[in-house]
């Protein structure tokens, strides 16, 4: 590209300098819109799979590799508590405790239910799981060897249970043997999750170990970093710190919650068929204002065929200029979009009612911007693309002018 080329590009840019910045303007209103929402999206995202291992599942588990496909009783981890506590040591993270999971007839009044069964260590569950802060009736549990049982407000219900009552659980042991007990229920939660309302039961650590015949082993380590953003430098620490050839591994949240990945694509996918629409009528505005600069220019570029320029040249300067045009309003439209996506980065983002509903169940419901070079340049890069190609089209009609016939056009 010569110098005579780019001067010649700016020039014609500004002769018309209320339909440059009208088009500028609708490119950079386009970019600051992208920018923004892609932001708000994968924040949105964030928010929803930090919200839903709070609960319950954890950012990650260290199970057995056989566990997560056919979850038995005998597929254990020796001496869980001990490795939960070396694991604390080396990594530095407070979030880390065991669970043993079982699976009982539970009886109430005078109805009964299978249920899962889940073994939990009180002082350490809080840190991974929000469910003890969500107790409606009663409290959470008092020591780890406790005979006592928290269960779902669904299932409290359906059982005809109340604090105080008296829970009878019968199931089967790690060892074959009989797995009897009958506690009394000092907590009911409420977790807004319908499947654990209503299913499950937990009971401390070292009284579900009893009951089952367990000893020291359980069936998990649930793990839960600071925050997401820093989930690979957790993953990757908790996998180092693993005893060698322990015969474990470590499941993340994708493996653990799958339908909740899926879920994120569907819906990803969804709102990138809505941006893809608004790139096309931007591109579509762009295309309609260089088709009709080079309509207009019709007789000047016959002028210069005349005098000696190539088709080739004449079709780099109209591509030219609707790259500098459209650089421009992207530029606008990035530092736009990034300065209202910053401004919620601290100050939170959230619907009309959400926050209200997310703190009923102990959830921020705060949505934070992503703020990265993904969600700052992806939307802009795409729209620089499809600008592009379109200024592709009126460069090749230039190729098709005759230069006398060019000249005699009415502008």
């Amino acid at each position: 590209m010569s110098g005579i080329t780019v001067r010649l590009a700016w020039r014609n840019l500004w002769r018309h300098r209320r339909r440059t910045w009208l088009t500028i303007s609708a490119i950079a209103f386009a970019a600051m819109l992208l920018v923004f929402l892609i932001a708000i999206q994968l924040g949105a995202y964030d928010m929803i799979i930090d919200n839903a291992v709070r609960v319950y599942t954890g950012q990650m588990q260290i199970q057995r590799p056989e566990y997560l496909d056919r979850p038995q009783m005998r597929t254990s981890i020796p001496a869980a508590r001990e490795l939960a506590g070396r694991l604390r040591r080396e990594t530095g993270l407070p979030g880390i405790a065991v669970r043993a999971n079982g699976f009982a007839l539970a009886t109430g009044e005078d109805r009964s239910y299978g249920v899962p069964v889940v073994g939990v260590e009180p002082e350490h569950e809080p840190r991974v799981s929000t469910l003890p802060r969500l107790i409606r009736q009663g409290r959470y549990f008092s020591a780890v060897d406790a005979p006592e049982a928290v269960l779902g407000a669904t299932l409290a219900r359906n059982l005809r249970l109340g604090v105080g009552d008296e829970l009878t659980l019968l199931g089967a042991g790690r060892d074959g043997s009989v797995a009897a007990a009958v506690v009394p229920v000092v907590g009911i939660f409420e977790s807004g999750n319908p499947e654990l309302d209503r299913h499950v039961v937990q009971l401390p650590l070292a009284t579900f170990q009893d009951v089952f015949s367990m000893g020291d082993d359980a069936h998990a380590i649930v793990v839960s970093g600071p925050d997401l953003e820093r989930y690979a430098s957790t993953l990757a620490l908790v996998r180092a710190a693993l005893p060698p050839g322990g015969d474990l591994v470590v499941r993340d949240w994708e493996a653990l919650i799958p339908g909740l990945k899926q879920l994120v694509q569907a819906d990803m996918l969804q709102n990138w068929f809505l941006y893809i629409s608004l790139i096309v009528i931007v591109t579509f505005s762009i295309l309609n204002t260089f088709l009709m600069s080079v309509l207009e220019r019709t007789r000047e570029f016959g002028i210069m065929l005349a005098l000696g320029s190539t088709p080739l040249r004449i079709g780099a300067l109209v591509v030219f200029e609707s790259a500098v045009l459209t650089v421009i309003g992207l530029a606008l439209g990035v530092v736009a979009g990034g300065a209202v996506a910053l401004y919620f980065y601290f100050e939170g983002f959230t619907f009309p009612g959400m926050k209200e509903i997310h703190q009923q169940f102990g959830l921020p419901g705060v949505i934070t911007p992503e703020l990265s070079p993904v969600t700052l340049l992806l939307g802009p890069a795409v729209i620089l693309a499809f600008t592009l190609a379109a200024a592709l089209y009126p460069a090749l009609r230039i190729r098709r002018l005759e230069p006398v016939e060019a000249m005699h056009a009415v502008q």
